[in-house]
């Protein structure tokens, strides 16, 4: 018959925890019986996903940590991948163009350029020094000479021919003498001809 009273049933309760306690036979059985209990719940359950252990730590399976810089990925490796997951830029050294003839136009160019650029003097207007001068430099250098006064630029004379020390199909550097020391001039092939690109002073 069911126990009805709390009394009957904390009678049945002394009972079942007080019997583990009644020899060393008993408790060595409950003991056991524990254990068996245990291995069989833990065989019962099932096995988590592989890495997932891992994972609830807060890594990933194979992870390692970083001491640099740079994209590390689940193996610990690094990547040549940036974070926005795009391929990096490999920059590919271009060869020089081949080296080519000197074109005496192009030179001669740089002859006339010159002596327009020594033709001033403290009272030359820096807007008609720089339309001399536009005929034979590119677009993009007569606006950097247009920042130029006349008046700052030593040479008053070309002392001698210019003479092209490196040259390739579309652009020269030309050595040109002044009397205030020599210039390298780098001129330039374009569809409208030479046309000088810049210039610097000589070593």
């Amino acid at each position: 018959m069911p126990i009805r009273t709390h009394r009957g049933r904390a009678a049945v309760y002394r009972r079942l925890w007080g019997w583990p306690l009644r020899s060393p036979k008993h408790l060595i059985a409950a003991v056991l019986g524990l254990i068996v209990i245990a291995s069989a719940v833990g065989l019962l359950l099932p096995e988590p996903p592989p890495g997932e252990a891992r994972v609830r730590e807060g890594r990933a399976p194979g992870y390692r940590e970083d001491t640099g810089t740079g994209a590390v990925t689940g193996t610990g490796t690094r990547t040549g991948v940036d974070e926005e997951g795009s391929p990096p830029s490999i920059s590919v050294p271009r060869k020089p163009p081949p080296s080519a003839p000197p074109d005496p136009a192009g030179v001669s160019v740089v002859g006339t350029w010159g002596k327009q650029w020594v033709k001033h003097s403290p009272e030359t207007d820096s807007g008609e020094w720089l339309e001399r001068l536009r005929p034979y430099t590119t677009a993009e250098f007569s606006t950097v000479l247009a920042t130029v006064n006349p008046a700052n630029v030593a040479a008053t004379k070309v002392t001698g021919e210019p003479e092209a020390t490196t040259s390739t199909a579309t652009s020269m550097q030309v050595r040109l003498p002044t009397d205030a020391g020599a210039l390298r001039v780098r001129v330039v092939k374009t569809p409208d001809g030479w046309r000088v690109a810049g210039y610097e002073k000589a070593a």
